[in-house]
């Protein structure tokens, strides 16, 4: 595992009004397995907001994200002529902390057998005893940081992603928390529970694009570099599509999004 830029290069100073120290550096250990002919992509899609419009309040997210509930974003019950082999949902934990809208993110386990280290979503594969993939993102989280399931008031849903290696067909379903969380991490799959600011995600310096060279197409990889931590793959793709939506910026709707191989979502609570 590399240590350096070549490895995880660190995202541009923040320029602007910066929400944190001005000498952090950005990005962390996580391992991602960069092609050689990366090249840089495109800013990021609120990069021309001014400040105020990246920093709306809890009660504005939840208003943007309302009319995702009513929206036409089921999965395909095929995808490519074959059906998802591990239909999994996640959940994107929405609170207020500190004055401003935070989601709950976790720094997986390094001892894990896949996507160890990974930021993720908590979430994991539904099971047949679920009623549904809300049930199985519900039942997941209170498995991997204790939240209640009672106490998370489902308020919108991103659209499904099918990552590529694993071939599964992954719900984002976002939840409305009372306030900052009391967590009880499971050790045995989350190192670390992160509370990240929706508007320290959209400051300056903090998202980058890439674009890789896969199957012979070029394609974006979607990266958010936090104090400590590089978030990418899957749950960098359910980010910037949440984000997009709560500031009118980018595509509303998105297609089923694709993840390759070092980005998918976790699986399973036991093994990713």
């Amino acid at each position: 595992m590399g240590d350096g830029p070549a490895d995880h290069p660190v995202a541009p100073p923040a320029e602007g009004f910066p929400t944190g120290p001005p000498d952090v550096i950005r990005g962390g250990p996580q391992r991602i397995p960069r092609p050689p002919d990366w090249a840089m992509g495109e800013p990021a899609p609120w990069s021309t907001l001014s400040v105020e419009e990246r920093s709306p309040t809890l009660g504005e997210v939840t208003a943007r994200l309302d009319d995702s509930l009513h929206s036409d974003l089921d999965p395909p019950l095929l995808v490519e002529g074959r059906e998802p082999e591990r239909p999994s949902a996640v959940l994107v934990a929405l609170y207020d902390h500190r004055g401003g809208p935070h989601v709950l993110l976790t720094r997986r386990s390094w001892s894990l057998r896949a996507h160890g280290g990974e930021v993720s979503f908590p979430g994991g594969r539904a099971e047949d005893y679920d009623a549904d993939l809300v049930a199985t993102a519900l039942r997941e989280t209170e498995e991997e940081v204790g939240i209640p399931p009672a106490t998370v008031e489902i308020v919108g849903r991103l659209a499904p992603l099918l990552t590529v290696s694993s071939r599964s067909l992954v719900m984002p379903y976002v939840g409305l928390l009372p306030g900052l969380p009391d967590l009880v991490p499971d050790p045995r799959e989350v190192e670390e529970a992160l509370h990240v600011s929706l508007w320290e995600l959209m400051a300056d310096g903090v998202y980058r694009e890439e674009r890789w060279q896969r199957e012979g197409q070029e394609r974006p990889i979607w990266f958010f570099e936090l104090d400590g931590d590089t978030v990418w793959g899957a749950t960098a793709t359910m980010l910037r599509h949440l984000l997009c939506l709560i500031t009118d910026t980018g595509p509303h709707v998105a297609p089923p999004l694709r993840s390759g191989p070092g980005g998918d979502p976790p699986e399973a609570s036991s093994t990713p």
